[in-house]
């Protein structure tokens, strides 16, 4: 048995800190709180213990150590992916988020599902990472916000990405690049509802896809036991998402109040990516035109969000990395305690809600036999929420990664 000692621990349901803070450890369950240390102790001193963080969307694919967000789509073999996955996936772990969403492969890849395959060699402990849950690749429509091509303004047949790896229109294309997906190992499904800030695809609020098209993806990953997450800005697109059955927006830029009724009515989740709007690096270097385009949605994200944290809209953390850097997710806490969340309520949309979410009882709370995913901070992150950007215990499993 280990036993973990700090100076306390928090209780994400009720808000308590509890001190000390006491957790005892076998293989990789929690089989204990409080009480008097047992077997091998670690002293953690004055840090206060949380569950691991989650990180409900990110593409561990993308980003990271000489990527260029234009050029890196032709340049870069899944190969090359692959490796620069393996160093986003380490950092993010140190930065304490021990489970994530990767949502989406927009790339050329042959079909192959590369988080898949991270997810794979993290679980069996080749490489260090979090606990992936998997998307395979993002279901889009030929020219929408997720056709790679769509990021460069490439020339026709450069980069034309095949159903399987989510170019689909109409419903037969989207049933057979849904279950592409769930044959090869994704446990989420990602679809692009309306276009966004990022690419050349015109108004951010723009739908991508018929009402027809919407159900067949839901049904098909419904029937096989998924959820559907959507990337989608605006109201009316949003409004589209929810009434044909999708689970989760990601985003949900720009949408009113009726909007934000119907998802609180309907318990749609929604991972809201605030932090990139206080400062996207990528979007320093992208073209006048996205730029303007970031100007007229970003002020507007900032106002829905603040009226849907105070109308009770489930919301999850989602950095959006590498939208931001991989390794600085809790740049997210920060943006939502910024937006009108409570710390408590920002450590709850990043244990709690992202475990419902995932629909996951195992992790989510420091809890007798729940997974051994225990990040420690120095200070009180209930007075502080930015104490959550430098972590200096990670533990995954009951294995500790650092301290």
């Amino acid at each position: 048995m280990l036993t973990l000692k700090a100076a306390g621990l928090l209780d994400v349901d009720t808000g308590e800190i509890i001190r000390p803070g006491i957790v005892k450890i076998e293989g990789e369950r929690i089989v204990g709180l409080g009480g008097k240390p047992e077997g091998e102790v670690l002293d953690l001193g004055d840090l206060t213990l949380l569950p691991g963080l989650m990180d409900m969307e990110l593409n561990l694919l993308m980003g990271g150590p000489g990527e260029h967000h234009l050029t890196s789509q032709t340049r870069d073999d899944p190969p090359t992916r692959m490796m620069r996955a393996t160093q986003n996936a380490r950092r993010t772990l140190r930065a304490g988020f021990t489970t994530v969403r990767n949502l989406g492969l927009f790339c050329k890849t042959g079909g192959y599902l590369l988080d898949v395959a991270l997810k794979n060699a993290i679980d069996v402990g080749w490489i260090d990472g979090p606990r992936i849950v998997p998307a395979g690749h993002a279901i889009t429509p030929t020219g929408g916000h997720l056709d790679p091509t769509m990021f460069g303004k490439f020339a026709p047949h450069v980069l034309q990405l095949s159903v399987e790896e989510g170019l689909a229109n109409g419903v037969e294309e989207v049933r057979k690049a849904v279950r592409h997906q769930i044959k090869h190992g994704a446990e989420v499904i990602k679809m692009c509802g309306s276009g966004g800030a990022m690419s050349h695809t015109g108004p951010s609020g723009a739908r991508h896809y018929s009402d027809e098209e919407v159900r067949a993806i839901t049904d098909e990953a419904h029937r096989r036991g998924l959820r559907v997450a959507a990337h989608t800005h605006g109201s009316v697109a949003v409004r589209q998402m929810v009434e044909c059955g999708v689970d989760c927006i990601e985003h949900a830029f720009m949408i009113d109040d009726d909007t934000i009724n119907l998802l609180v009515k309907e318990g749609t989740w929604v991972v809201a990516t605030q932090a990139l709007i206080d400062d996207m690096p990528v979007l320093r270097s992208s073209e006048p035109e996205i730029q303007a385009k970031a100007a007229l949605i970003f002020p507007k994200a900032k106002i829905s969000i603040r009226n849907a944290i105070e109308a009770g809209v489930k919301i999850a953390v989602g950095s959006d990395a590498p939208a931001i850097p991989h390794g600085k997710n809790a740049l997210e806490l920060v943006a939502l305690v910024d937006r009108g969340m409570t710390p408590l309520q920002a450590i709850q949309a990043a244990t709690i809600v992202g475990a419902d979410l995932i629909d996951v009882t195992d992790r989510g709370r420091l809890a007798e036999g729940l997974l051994a995913d225990i990040i420690g901070v120095a200070g009180n992150p209930l007075e502080d929420i930015n104490v959550l950007r430098r972590v200096p215990f990670v533990m995954k499993g009951g294995k500790q990664f650092i301290y």
